[in-house]
């Protein structure tokens, strides 16, 4: 890893490791302070984010996103919204403290190490604790985030692109591989970002070809970070990135699946500070946030069922199940970049409007399939777990996993992409061989969900949004 490698060499190795000053006018301050008249949620939430002494930027880019109209029930699109909803109405104490006790010490830079569930918001920690403290420095990089493929750090830079609306002076921008270096390297010449989002192929690759200095940086930041520290190659990466930005800033993980063999990996790039444990109290060390019981990590209000069948069933399962089933969109996830194309081509031709996501696509079509999928012009995504992930897409309420995932892990992961934030969703896995058998009973004895054989009938109700 020491050696100097040109870019050609960079472009190869960059595909992802998966098989991847304006004051809030006194209207938004009456609106976050609970004022004219409007009662329910809206003050819980807005005095709940008051209270942390955002920013006032911060807080008219959160109330311009519709949180004074929470209480309407109306849908919406707007991810901020669902980590409102995230932070302040899940019905568990201890989901709710991941929240509440995480942003308030991740302003504070205190250093954090977080575990929750998947589609509770974990994003919404690091992007409004950044926000709120980075005071930009022309030429400066003051916040890198890293993460393991390329969609999720589209995903995070758009999310900090959103809260930082009304903060006009604090760019952001994105860096992975598929896309020209040159393009990154003139976009850090002529524009320098005050926060980087990236991949840690890319974000090596140009910060050993000198054109991104992070001696500067003050937040350092890993989403899914046992998904990029449990990889020895980009365990490797992180590391050598890490070393090259100053010993004194903040460090921030987030994942929903870190076991007790990575946490002390997590920890070696911690400094002291406040230790949390949910269980046990405080002590000293970088502020922890686990969930030991590992049955608190599946969803509220995710419905799980299994189906048991041959590989020659199927696609003819498949299509019933498609046909059978009200969705607003499913993704549906197979183990390898071919079955995916095949099973859209197959999708297709039985008159299914699907698309698919894989890693053997360019950059430029795998983001805009993803953002058709996002914006809902298509209703059905075939998927590799490079999706698997980390991705918000708030309409999706059906998971099925055509191939079984190769251990629980995935399974959760896979599974968090329906009845996030809270809502209503259905997993539903094929089981075809002994091995699939093995997987379900573990994801069974981890987690303590009792996943029963797909009934005949099932009721609309228990996964779609009433």
């Amino acid at each position: 890893m020491g050696e100097t490698r040109d870019n050609d060499a960079y472009e190869e190795e960059l595909l992802d490791y998966e098989e991847e000053e304006e004051k809030a006018p006194d209207s938004v301050t009456a609106k976050v302070n609970g004022e004219g008249g409007k009662k329910g949620y809206v003050g819980i939430h807005s005095s709940g984010f008051r209270d942390f002494l955002l920013k006032p930027e911060l807080l008219r880019a959160i109330v311009d996103s519709g949180f004074e109209h929470p209480s309407e029930g109306k849908p919406t699109t707007l991810l901020p919204f669902l980590y409102l909803l995230a932070l302040y109405t899940i019905p568990y104490l201890k989901s709710w403290l991941i929240q509440h006790e995480c942003i308030p010490q991740a302003i504070l830079g205190m250093d954090v190490i977080c575990q929750a569930k998947s589609g509770m918001g974990k994003t919404a920690v690091f992007v409004l604790s950044s926000l709120q403290q980075i005071e930009p420095s022309p030429g400066q990089v003051i916040a890198l985030v890293l993460c393991h493929t390329r969609e999720l750090a589209y995903q995070i830079c758009h999310e900090f692109e959103r809260f930082s609306t009304y903060l006009p002076d604090i760019k952001v921008s994105v860096f992975y591989g598929g896309v020209n270096i040159k393009v990154h390297k003139d976009l850090l010449k002529n524009e320098c970002p005050h926060i980087v989002v990236g991949t840690p192929g890319r974000i090596l690759a140009l910060t050993r070809d000198k054109d991104l200095s992070l001696k500067n940086v003050r937040h350092f930041i890993l989403d899914e970070c046992d998904k990029m520290l449990e990889s020895l190659d980009m365990r490797r990466d992180v590391q050598a990135i890490f070393k090259m930005t100053p010993h004194d800033k903040q460090v921030m993980m987030f994942s929903a699946t870190l076991s007790k063999e990575i946490r002390p990996v997590c920890k070696k790039f911690m400094q002291d500070a406040i230790d949390m444990d949910l269980e046990v109290g405080m002590d000293r060390g970088p502020m922890e946030i686990y969930v030991d019981d590992e049955a608190k990590l599946t969803l509220h209000g995710l419905v799980q069922h299994y189906i048991k069948l041959s590989e020659m069933e199927k696609n003819r399962k498949l299509n019933d199940l498609l046909d059978a089933l009200d969705f607003n969109q499913v993704v549906i996830f197979v183990k390898s970049v071919s079955r995916a194309a095949e099973l859209n081509k197959l999708l297709v031709e039985c008159n299914f409007p699907s698309i698919c996501i894989h890693s053997g696509m360019s950059q430029e079509e795998r983001l805009t399939r993803y953002k058709g999928f996002k914006e809902g012009h298509t209703r059905i995504l075939v998927a590799t777990d490079l999706v698997g992930r980390g991705i918000d897409i708030e309409r999706v309420n059906i998971v099925i996993n055509y191939d079984m995932p190769d251990s629980a892990d995935t399974y959760l992961h896979r599974v968090g992409r329906a009845g996030r934030f809270g809502t209503k969703g259905l997993a539903i896995t094929f089981v075809s061989s002994a091995s699939d058998s093995d997987v379900l009973n573990q994801v069974q004895e981890r987690f303590e969900v009792d996943i029963k054989e797909l009934p005949e009938q099932i009721d609309t109700s228990t996964y779609m949004p009433s």
